[in-house]
């Protein structure tokens, strides 16, 4: 991966450029509005990664006592394959087990392979099943979790 892009935490002027990746990768995706008020939650993780201040990727996570719930880890199709994800995926757990969570939790498509394949790889484990979760096309998605023992991974 480039060395120049880097995870910062999002801020109101990264909202359009997250909101373009929204709409390229998500055919039902959140609005700006949406987004903002994402990121002006009091309980919630939202980062990015932006090459020469475009935004290239960004996670969000909605946390609830010592419990972080992904909203969405997502990349701009043009940089996919140089492990912005897991960098984004790495940060959230870091976060989380920095200030003693007790998990981090995840819908996937059971037919995300490649996405299914990082989280396996990072340490979630197949937790659960929620049924016809996704549609367009309608699809199962499996619950993804990962546990943290004593801030350790």
């Amino acid at each position: 991966m480039n060395n120049d892009l880097k995870i910062i935490i999002s801020q109101k002027e990264h909202i359009h450029g997250i909101y373009e990746i929204e709409k390229l990768c998500f055919e039902h995706p959140q609005s700006e509005q949406s987004l903002l008020n994402d990121l002006n939650g009091n309980s919630v993780f939202f980062c990015c990664v932006c090459e020469s201040g475009k935004v290239v990727g960004y996670i969000n996570a909605d946390t609830v006592l010592d419990e972080a719930y992904v909203v969405n880890v997502c990349v701009h199709p043009d940089y996919r394959r140089l492990g912005i994800g897991e960098r984004l995926l790495k940060a959230l757990c870091d976060y989380c087990c920095d200030n003693s969570f007790s998990f981090v939790t995840l819908e996937v498509r059971q037919s995300n392979m490649a996405a299914i394949s990082l989280y396996t790889k990072l340490g979630f484990e197949k937790a659960g099943l929620r049924k016809s979760f996704y549609t367009h096309p309608t699809e199962d998605a499996d619950i993804m979790t990962l546990y943290f023992k004593k801030n350790r991974r």
